[in-house]
């Protein structure tokens, strides 16, 4: 795969994570700065490093199933596997400042 390739599908994916929102939150998981890395290999399969604001999220397996399928419907994704990470540990200021307006924490 071409690095323009691999960029274009990178920002799809962005793109596709930034439509999957926490139910309890009224911002994405993106820009909450829920996902710590995002890496395609040369065969197109997609893995997400990604937290939870929260250790025991009641909405989690509903969140990575949202960005598993939102993922792999991406033309020429072949796969999305999506890891919970607990390091390091979110804070709020890992979230874009878009997020905190919408939160009121600015």
């Amino acid at each position: 795969m071409t690095e323009e390739r691999r960029l274009e599908l990178m920002e799809e994916v962005v793109k596709m994570l930034k439509t999957v929102f926490d139910p309890e939150m009224p911002v994405d998981v993106y820009s909450l700065g829920l996902v710590y890395n995002i890496e395609i290999d040369d065969d197109c399969n997609v893995h997400i490093d990604m937290t939870l604001t929260a250790p025991n999220c009641p909405a989690a397996d509903f969140i990575f199933e949202d960005i598993r399928i939102k993922v792999e419907g991406i033309e020429g994704i072949k796969s999305c596997n999506v890891q919970l990470v607990f390091e390091p540990e979110w804070d709020i200021r890992m979230m874009t400042d878009e997020a905190r307006l919408e939160l009121g924490m600015m």
